[in-house]
Order: structure tokens, then sequence, then C-alpha cells
């Protein structure tokens, strides 16, 4: 079965910004589209809201008034929900209450005719729970749009336990032909982008709590060192503190209270003050006039290194010595069978973040994980009490010459970047192998769902099969909480490389 035929109309039932956004894709793409809301005059409401955005596209010449003309009387607000008999499709977007959907389905179930495919917009509730109160629970499906609907090209259709593949092919043919990229996935929490997308947040937020870093400064690590848009407390407070959370928690329960998606308790503080980000003027930063933008924790100018010696293999670090020798500063090579690591003039070592302390070892300091290092404008560095303030200055220096500036955390294992890509790929594994959608869909989905620089298996090619593995598995000896333990998937996925390059040497 392919996509909607553009003769029959669909209807978005639920008029807040994603029912009114999702109404304007069906609309710009050819279809008729009603509109339907249980509170008096919002229907009306909403469809003026619609031409009013349909005006500004033409303004901007990215609608031609013609177009708008016809959108506008393909647009008809309806007065019930029997006005919806003939629709080809009903979206739904109305309060995430379980009951509430389930009541409303049940009732267009009686009043659409049996092809007419049924969908949901929910973000944290089960598509296979919703569509349990059907008699017809096969021609459900959910259709996960992000916000704002017009804009972000990414659409998750998810197939509910009772779902036939022909409705989820039509679902998906559906949004493709809205210029919409749809990914399919299976219902779990959070279906593909709020489940794989926790740790970006949560590892950020258990950095700041083991006071490693402050906000402004994890911020600018994830963004100038991961290459990551925002950083998760910037991004949450435009999400709105109180959303976050909400979705964290669904997720968290979801699976059980599972220890990998524990909420935040610095977190629930922030809500139960009622710091809710942008939108209360206060969050994680304050907002509003007269207010001082927080600043990274950035280091002084330090004397740089005369040379470096190279021990082993930097692994995805190793860009860094063509850039140490751009920069004017030696490097010797010796090889090593053990240690990947960089050893300064005092002796004292620099390695990269690989899920141990530096108070475990003499005088070592350990640097994060970058997207790119030769394009990162930031490098973090972390070290424990015991470390040599020289070594410490040599390696501020090292990285300063190399044109970054360079932000010293507390002796945090993983760090920040790495750690939080790592428990990424790991999540992203688990997933494929627990069959909630493909390797392919799951990198789209991170990259247009939350602007992701890589995919998590993109990532996870770039840095090596045992990279992500190695790291978590040193982590969760130090925090055997659970936490950090690798997943099977991952633990597969890495031990099978080894296997394999073991069995050609």
């Amino acid at each position: 079965m392919t996509a909607l035929d553009l003769s029959s109309p669909v209807a978005v039932v639920g008029t807040g910004t994603m029912g009114q956004g999702i109404a304007q894709v069906a609309l710009v793409a050819g279809h008729r589209v009603r509109l339907y809301d249980a509170a008096d005059g919002r229907a009306r409401g909403a469809a003026a809201a619609i031409g009013a955005r349909l005006d500004r596209l033409v303004e901007k010449n990215r609608l031609t008034a013609a177009d708008r003309d016809a959108a506008r009387e393909r647009l008809l607000p309806a007065e019930s929900l029997s006005d919806l008999a003939d629709c080809s499709l009903v979206m739904e977007a109305v309060l995430e209450q379980l009951d509430a959907k389930q009541a409303l389905f049940r009732e267009l179930e009686d009043i659409v005719g049996e092809d007419c495919l049924l969908a949901t917009n929910t973000s944290s509730l089960s598509v296979t729970a919703i569509g349990g109160a059907l008699r017809n629970p096969g021609r459900f499906v959910g259709l996960h749009f992000f916000n704002p609907a017009p804009l972000l090209p990414l659409v998750e259709v998810v197939s509910g336990f009772a779902t036939d593949v022909s409705s989820a092919t039509r679902a998906y043919e559906m949004a493709r032909a809205w210029g919409k990229k749809p990914v399919a996935c299976a219902d779990t929490p959070g279906f593909i982008v709020n489940r794989i997308a926790r740790p970006f947040y949560a590892e950020a937020f258990a950095v700041y709590e083991a006071q490693g870093a402050d906000p402004a400064t994890i911020d600018a690590v994830l963004r100038e060192s991961g290459g990551f848009r925002m950083g998760a407390f910037e991004l949450t407070d435009l999400i709105g503190q109180d959303v976050n959370e909400s979705v964290t928690l669904s997720v968290w329960r979801s699976f059980f209270q599972d220890v990998r998606f524990t909420p935040s308790l610095a977190q629930q503080r922030l809500v139960e003050s009622g710091r809710l980000g942008r939108k209360s003027g206060q969050g994680w930063y304050e907002y509003g006039d007269g207010a001082e933008p927080s600043e990274p924790h950035t280091a002084e100018p330090a004397q740089q290194p005369a040379y470096v010696v190279v021990e082993g293999d930097l692994g995805p670090a190793s860009e860094l010595l063509a850039l140490i020798r751009e920069a004017g500063i030696a490097v010797r090579e010796e090889e090593e069978d053990h240690g990947t690591r960089l050893v300064l003039p005092s002796g004292g070592q620099l390695a990269l973040a690989d899920g141990q302390t530096s108070v475990e070892f003499r005088d070592v300091v350990y640097f994060d994980l970058a997207l790119d290092y030769r394009r990162a404008t930031r490098i973090a560095l972390s070290a424990s009490q015991d470390t040599s303030p020289g070594t410490l200055a040599e390696a501020i220096g090292l990285f300063q010459a190399l044109g970054k500036d360079v932000s010293v955390i507390g002796d945090v294992p993983g760090m920040i970047v790495a750690r939080t890509v790592a428990r990424i790929i790991d999540l992203a594994h688990d997933a494929v192998a627990k069959g909630v959608a493909t390797e392919e869909d799951i990198d789209t989905a991170m990259r247009l769902g939350v602007n992701y620089p890589l995919g998590p298996f993109e990532w996870s090619r770039k840095l090596g099969r045992n990279w992500a593995y190695a790291l978590l598995d040193d982590l969760h000896l130090r925090d055997p909480s659970g936490r950090y333990a690798p997943s099977l998937a991952l633990y597969r996925h890495a031990y099978a490389s080894d296997k394999r390059e073991g069995s050609q040497s």
C-alpha cells in the first residue's frame, strides 16, 4: 500500500502547537485537512493561526500566493468528530493522557471507515497501549513528529505490537510524500530519539552533580569539542526543565526503573523550585533583561612544552600529532606495547579519556574526546589533586599552542564528551539488538531529530569497534551501580571484532 490519495481528506484532532504544525504539513503537501478540537472555538482559531503562518511563508518566498490561497480553501474546522467520517487518516495530537487518547480513538472507530488509518503523535506513551483499546488495532500506528513540525524533517513511524505491516508501510510512505524523512521503529519507551538521547542530558548532569564542572563549562565542551549544536544545560532550558524531566521519568519508569535511565536529582530540584528554563526566566541559566551570560572556565595562558614523546597509538586522537608538529613542537615517537599517551618534558603523561581517573596514576592528565581535533576550539583536561602543577601547566600550554581554549575540570572518569558518546553508542547497539530500529534509521533519527553531529554508529565506526566498550567497562569498575555496564550487544560487537582480528594474525 502506498501513500494516501490527495483526493481524500485527512484530519487532525487537537489544535495545540503540534496539531497546528502537522495540519500545516498536510496542507502544504496538497491534502484537504479538517481540524477538530473539543474546546469550543479552538479549531477556528487554529485555522486562522495556520493561515497567518502561510502568509509568512509567502512573504519569505517559500510559498506562492496561489498555493497559499488553495491551501486555505482546503482547510476546514470541524464542529464535531462526525465531520471526520470520510477521512483517510485521523491524526491525534491531544494531551499526553492514556485514558483520554483511548477514549478518543474508541469514539473515532465508530465514525470513520474501515480503511481509515488512525495515528497518534504521542512522544511518551505506548502506541500498543493506546491501540489496545480498539477493536481493530491493526490500523493504528504512531507518527511522532518533532516540534516545529513544518521545519523539522524527522518522523518516527512507530509500530505497536498489533499494528499491521500494511498500516505502518502506508504511514511511512505518507510521511515521505509529505516531504518528511521517516524512520521505522518498534514501540519501545522513548522510541528512537528520546530513548537514545537520554545520556546526552544524564551525563552532563552527572558531571555537574559530581562537582566536575559548572553548566557553562560542560556546555562549552559539548559544543566546542564534541561538535554538538547545543550543550545539555542550555538545551534543556530551551525545551523546559519540566518537559525534559517528564520524558526522562517516563522512559525510566517504562523500563522498570532501569539504572541506565535514572533521572537527575539536580534537575528535579530545579523543577521543584520553579526554574523551568527560558519560559520561566531562569533555569540552569538566567534569562531576561539584565541577565549576565555565564562564561565557561578557561585556563590562563601557559608555556608550551618544547617537545612531546608519543608512546603507543593515540587511536581516535592520532590527528593531534600533525597539529602538534604544525605548531612547531617536536614530536618524538617510541613504540610501546602498553599505553597510548603523550609524555611531557616534566615526565608527566597526557592521555585520552578512557574511563579511568587521574588519581589512580602517577602524574597523569587526561584530555577529552573531540569530534574533530583540528576544528575543535576547546579541549577539556582533567587532573587530580596529586597531579604535578608543572605537568598540568605543560598540558594546558600544549593545547593552547594548537589554538584551543582549555577548560580544566575535576577528576571525572570518562570526562564529558567521551562518556556521553560512549553511552549513546551503547544504547544504540542495544536498540538494534532488540529490534527497535536499524542502524541506518537510528543514525538518521539522531542526526535529524536532535541535530547530533554524527549518528551513534557513525561515531562507533570513527572511534573504533572496541572504543566505547573499553571506556564503559572501565567506568563500570569505578561505578558498579550498573549505570555504565556495557550492554550485551556492545560486548558482542567488541568481542567479535577482537576474535576476527586474532584469527587473522
